[in-house]
C-alpha cells in the first residue's frame, strides 16, 4: 500500500504531508493556491495522454542531487521555477516504513509545487541492486492500490536508458481515478524512481512541465 503520496485525505491532509515527511510540525492551515493553467482534456477516468510532446517548464537555474543541493542522489536534473525541494528525515526508520517506502524503493527527497500554485509533489525514490530499472519500476507501481491503464515504454537512450510508465489511480475517497507517471533509471547505486502524482488529474497535468524538465535534463552521477 501506498502511504506517502496523500490521495486518500482531504485536500489539507494532502498539502500537509509533505511537512510530515520532512520532519516540520503540525500541518499549516491550507493557504490560497493561485493555479497553473489547465488544458481542456478528457474526464480524470481517462487514460493518461501519451502521444503528444508534453511542454518542459522553465529551469529555475537550480538542480537538485549534485553537491550541494537539497538531496543527496545518485542523479541530478534541473529544478521548475519556484519548486522547493526537502530532503526525507530518516528514510530508513522502520517505524516510518509505512510512509516512507513503496514496494522495492525508499523515498529520499520530494520536491514541493505549492508555491508555483499546484496541490502535489514531485517525489525522488531509490531502490537498492543492480538490476533492471524497469524491475523496480513494476515493483513500485505494483505497490500501489487500486492501479489500472498501466503502460511502460522505453525512454532515451545511450549511458542513461530510461524506463517510464503511465498508470491511473482510483481514490475511493473521492469516487475518481487519477493519472499519474514516474520514470526509473539504473545507476551504481540503485535505481532512482521521480514521481509525479497530483492532487487530481487536472492538477497532475498541469504540473507535467516540470516533471518533463526533470526527465529530459537527467544525469547520473
Amino acid at each position: 500500500m501506498r502511504h506517502p503520496i496523500p490521495t486518500l485525505a482531504p485536500v489539507a491532509a494532502a498539502l500537509a504531508a509533505g511537512l510530515l515527511l520532512t520532519g516540520c510540525g503540525a500541518p499549516e492551515p491550507l493557504p490560497e493556491v493561485t493555479q497553473g493553467p489547465r488544458p481542456s482534456a478528457e474526464p480524470a477516468t481517462a487514460a493518461p495522454e501519451t502521444t503528444k510532446t508534453p511542454a518542459v517548464a522553465a529551469a529555475s537555474g537550480k538542480t537538485l542531487g549534485g553537491p550541494g543541493t537539497a538531496c543527496a542522489l545518485p542523479v541530478s536534473f534541473a529544478l521548475a521555477e519556484q519548486w522547493e525541494p526537502d530532503a526525507i528525515k530518516d528514510p530508513e526508520n522502520p517505524e516510518f516504513a509505512a510512509l516512507t517506502r513503496q514496494g522495492p524503493a525508499v523515498i529520499r527527497c520530494e520536491v514541493n509545487a505549492k508555491a508555483a500554485g499546484h496541490m502535489g509533489f514531485l517525489r525522488v525514490w531509490t531502490a537498492a541492486g543492480k538490476g533492471p530499472a524497469k524491475t523496480a519500476l513494476e515493483g513500485f507501481v505494483k505497490a500501489e492500490e487500486h492501479t489500472s491503464k498501466v503502460v511502460y515504454k522505453e525512454a532515451g537512450a545511450g549511458a542513461s536508458p530510461l524506463t517510464e510508465v503511465t498508470y491511473t489511480v482510483y481514490n475511493e475517497l473521492m469516487e475518481e481515478s487519477k493519472e499519474e507517471r514516474a520514470f526509473a533509471v539504473a545507476t551504481p547505486k540503485g535505481t532512482v524512481i521521480v514521481h509525479l502524482g497530483g492532487f487530481d488529474t487536472d492538477e497532475h497535468r498541469a504540473m507535467l512541465p516540470a516533471y518533463e524538465l526533470a526527465r529530459t535534463t537527467l544525469k547520473v552521477l
